[in-house]
């Protein structure tokens, strides 16, 4: 179905300040988040692969690029970028499952093949190039239905959270993913996470 430019700006403005369903092939849908923001717990520390990460990709976790300020609005550009990156990260990274559990975790930025982790921060890494900051684009591990532990980039912005995924071409708002939610990266304290759901209790 082909649609003017008129009415394509019109439903991007329609669904950025009343958060409907988007439809066609223009835009990607993005339903409503009820409650919009995910809520934060208490301080905790990250995973030690995380650690590990900003050890080897010290730039990624530089201070500087933490400060403090609320979530981002979401422009047609900025839904644009994150739909393109969204896609391309997921095209270009061949997906392999880590055997070795623990001792197999490396975060590696846009390796040739990888798993979740690998994804979410390839993801971050280029939209902070893009000239997003780092205190919307938030590392965040999630438990999926099998048990296994996941990771997902959350995007924080002014219409809602939004998750960046590897196991789905969609953008969905955060209270629609069907996982339970373990801890997130703080959005102004560099270095620290913070617990969510039944783990900020």
């Amino acid at each position: 179905m082909q649609r003017t430019s008129g009415s394509i700006i019109a439903a991007a403005v329609v669904m950025i300040i009343g958060g409907v369903q988007w439809a066609g092939a223009a835009f990607l849908a993005v339903p409503q988040a009820d409650p919009a923001h995910i809520e934060l717990g208490r301080p905790t520390l990250p995973p030690i692969t995380y650690t590990v990460f900003c050890l080897r990709y010290e730039a990624e976790c530089s201070p500087r690029r933490f400060f403090r300020g609320g979530p981002i609005g979401l422009t047609e550009k900025r839904w644009a970028e994150l739909r393109e990156i969204n896609r391309a990260v997921n095209l270009a990274i061949e997906p392999a499952h880590n055997e070795l559990g623990l001792a197999g975790e490396a975060w590696i930025i846009n390796p040739a093949r990888g798993d979740c982790n690998d994804y979410a921060v390839s993801k971050r890494h280029e939209l902070l190039r893009r000239g997003w900051p780092a205190r919307v684009l938030l590392l965040s591990e999630v438990v999926v239905s099998s048990g296994e532990h996941h990771l997902v980039l959350l995007v924080r912005t002014r219409s809602g959270d939004l998750v960046l995924d590897n196991l789905t071409p969609q953008i969905r708002p955060w209270s629609r993913t069907p996982y339970r939610w373990v801890r997130v990266q703080s959005p102004g304290r560099n270095g620290l996470w913070a617990a969510v759901g039944q783990e900020g209790t």
